[in-house]
This record gives C-alpha cells, structure tokens and sequence, in this order.
C-alpha cells in the first residue's frame, strides 16, 4: 500500500511564490517517477509537472518557465519531490495533487497508481 503526503500550498499574492512538497512510501519501497496535477472548480484536472525516477521534467505549457519540479535522492523506503511555484497568477489558483509512479508510458495523464489529499493553492489578485 502506497501513501503520498503533501505540504504546502496556501494564499498567496499574484507574482508570489509557493513551494509544495511531497513524499512518497510503500512497502515493499520502489524509487519510480513523481508529477503534480491541479483540479480547479467546474475543469478537468490538468497536468502541471512531472520528474521520472532518473530526473528527467516536463512541465505543462502553462506553467512552463515558472513553476520548477525536483526531488531529492531517494532513501530506502520513500523519495521527496518539491514543486517550485513563480510568478504566481489568479489562474493558477486550484487544488494541487502529488501523484506517485505512473501505470502508462505519458507521464502526461493522471494515471498514477499513488496519490496525494491535495493542497489549495489561492492566487489573489
């Protein structure tokens, strides 16, 4: 059984800065890839950034340039990814989802078989 924890996230200002974190375990442990989706009211929840399990990132077209995805080396039984949020906007404002090893070759779709609560990110304008 897989569990992903989030912290982070909160009010902030637009041109702020947010940082989300996001650990990951199970037993027995397996290092894979890491992504964040965001879900705002009333739309689909949308890809924001993803890391492979050898650091490899994409990002999504409208976070590009601004938000920065990394992890930290991985431990026996968990690994750490952090979301880097720049240059906030009101439209970046949604709830923000941690997900844990991919079940398809797109890192791009939200099937992953491990995922967060969620955090509330408010961009105030």
């Amino acid at each position: 059984q897989g569990h992903v924890a989030e912290s982070g996230g909160g009010l902030v200002q637009a041109g702020g800065s947010v940082k989300l974190s996001c650990v990951g375990s199970e037993r027995p442990f397996t290092a894979c890839g890491m992504a964040w989706f965001r879900q705002a009211p009333g739309k689909e929840r949308e890809f924001v950034a993803s890391i492979s399990w050898s650091g490899s990132t994409d990002y999504g077209d409208s976070v590009k340039g601004r938000f920065t995805i990394s992890k930290e080396k991985a431990t026996a039984d968990q690994e750490t990814a952090h979301l880097q949020m720049n240059s906030l906007k009101p439209e970046d404002t949604a709830v923000y989802f941690c997900a844990r090893c991919t079940s398809t070759d797109n890192p791009r779709r939200p099937e992953y078989m491990y995922w967060g609560q969620g955090s509330q990110v408010t961009v105030s304008s």
